[in-house]
């Protein structure tokens, strides 16, 4: 979840901040009128990891230093709407690819705005900020410092601030219906509570033998968890525990489809003329996923020509080889062939041999019989 921090400097924002999540932001650095002029408007963005009832959340705190401190805070909240609209451009960028990834969700879904304790409601920066914003993120208003009030002055405070708020018709943060009864009564105790008001500190104090966080006065002790002192512990509950899936799904089902709808929009009506239209029409969602049809096409026959090229490579070198294989059972062959032509001559030569040497030792005996018979006087 990513909640943004907004109010002029003074407020306290960083001690809420640090109250919050049980952190230390790092602090800001303030070294004359001119360099905190120089970080007017500036978005500072920080992770926060908070461990609630054994479980682990990421948050995402979004700080604007300097808002308000200008001599002249004309269309200071614009750097606050662009940053805002980036993150539903980048949301609706991820949301139009073609191969979807995991999206990471790092919309905005709150924006706690403080107001400054001063007793007369509404100052007009605080008016044109809250109706700037209240369609692009959903505003949970804060009276700063809520110490600084009896009970009574605070919701004389409180009254003052909801109708000046309703006179301009801001909208802020309608708590959902709650079916369980704890639910309704915490329902109808923020509703009664509106706006909420806190008090924060990083100073720990002594309270019977007990360390808590909260402001020491010459009267008593201001404890910053203390529901009757203050509306810290339910504001933290809201954003932790109780109402942190509410807000995410009016920023996903309200303000991103506000968003998204109005870009196309202005797609399908102004898609046409000038370079500059032609320039958003390349930033528009449609734009961006025919681009990606377009990438996925040209890689897929890039990847089909390297898978042919492959392939007649791969039957090349088959083909080779078989005529290689070929070749060399021709050269056997004919190794062979020649050896037994070779052979065979050497057998016939050895038989024609054999058969004059026959012919000899046939004759050798005839004679030898001869002579014999004609020693014994049997001539024939």
């Amino acid at each position: 979840q990513t909640m943004q921090f907004t109010c002029k400097a003074g407020l306290g924002k960083s001690t809420l901040i640090n109250s919050l999540f049980l952190t230390e932001l790092p602090p800001m650095d303030n070294q004359g009128a001119f360099q905190l002029v120089q970080k007017t408007m500036q978005i500072e963005q920080s992770k926060v990891v908070v461990n609630e009832d054994s479980v682990q959340l990421t948050l995402t705190i979004v700080d604007t230093p300097g808002f308000g401190d200008a001599v002249d805070n004309s269309d200071c909240w614009q750097p606050v709407i662009n940053y805002i609209d980036n993150k539903f451009e980048d949301f609706l960028n991820s949301e139009s690819r073609v191969n979807r990834r995991r999206m990471p969700d790092s919309r905005v879904h709150c924006c706690l705005y403080l107001i400054s304790p001063s007793g007369h409601g509404l100052q007009p920066l605080d008016v044109e900020f809250m109706k700037r914003l209240h369609d692009k993120v959903t505003i949970i208003p804060l009276i700063a410092k809520g110490d600084t009030f009896t009970p009574e002055e605070c919701q004389q405070v409180k009254k003052q601030i909801i109708q000046d708020i309703q006179a301009h018709k801001i909208k802020i943060y309608e708590f959902p219906d709650a079916g369980q009864h704890e639910g309704r009564k915490l329902k109808i105790k923020v509703e009664e509570s509106m706006p909420l008001a806190v008090v924060c500190s990083n100073m720990e104090v002594a309270i019977d033998g007990k360390k808590v966080r909260g402001r020491q006065y010459p009267w008593g002790v201001a404890e910053v968890a203390n529901g009757e002192h203050c509306a810290f512990s339910v504001l933290r509950k809201i954003l932790i525990r109780t109402h942190m899936q509410d807000l995410k799904g009016i920023t996903n089902s309200i303000h991103y489809e506000n968003y998204r709808t109005k870009k196309l929009a202005a797609l399908t009506c102004n898609g046409v003329g000038g370079a500059n239209a032609k320039e958003e029409l390349n930033k528009c969602p449609l734009a961006h996923m025919e681009a990606e049809r377009n990438e996925h096409v040209l890689r897929l026959k890039k990847m089909e020509s390297e898978m042919q090229q492959v392939f007649e490579m791969k039957v090349r070198e088959k083909k080779q080889k078989l005529k290689d294989s070929e070749l060399e059972l021709e050269r056997h062959h004919a190794q062979m062939k020649k050896s037994l032509v070779t052979q065979y001559q050497e057998l016939e030569e050895k038989r024609q041999q054999f058969e004059q040497e026959k012919q000899a030792w046939q004759r050798l005996q005839a004679y030898r019989l001869m002579e014999k018979n004609k020693r014994r006087g049997k001539v024939f």
